[in-house]
């Protein structure tokens, strides 16, 4: 008699507990967004600025590296990786075109956004999409 292991399922479903906080989480920003719209200041003086641009840099370079490596090295890590790789380019845009100066500085970002951040963010995307996540 032969004995057959069961199949196994290569892919986790999510708990529906945790579908529904994760849902009821994004819907609840609605309403905080709101908010925000309405009470947040239209200029504000911040502390750290430096620090925090140059944090998010230090995320980005690794993220990048650390894609490319294990892309490299066809390793199946790099599909995570290249996903969030590609959230904190999205950001990193935003973030730049939102917070810059009129005039030249805000030209200087758009042309960064569409030359080079959203252009990387689309091919992290991509290796993201075409390598299994484990």
């Amino acid at each position: 008699m032969t004995l057959v292991a069961p199949r196994f399922q290569t892919r986790r479903t999510p708990r529906p507990r945790l579908a529904t906080l994760l849902t009821g989480a994004g819907v609840a920003l609605v309403p905080w967004m709101v908010v925000l719209a309405k009470t947040l200041p239209h200029t504000a003086e911040v502390s750290n600025w430096s620090t925090a641009w140059i944090g998010l840099d230090a995320m980005l370079a690794a993220g990048l590296g650390g894609t490319g490596l294990l892309l490299g090295r066809h390793d199946p890590r790099a599909a995570p990786l290249a996903a969030a790789t590609a959230a904190l380019l999205v950001m990193d845009a935003w973030f730049d075109v939102t917070t810059a100066a009129s005039g030249g500085a805000r030209a200087t970002a758009v042309a960064l956004a569409v030359c080079a951040e959203l252009p990387l963010a689309a091919l992290c995307a991509a290796v993201a999409a075409r390598r299994p996540v484990f």
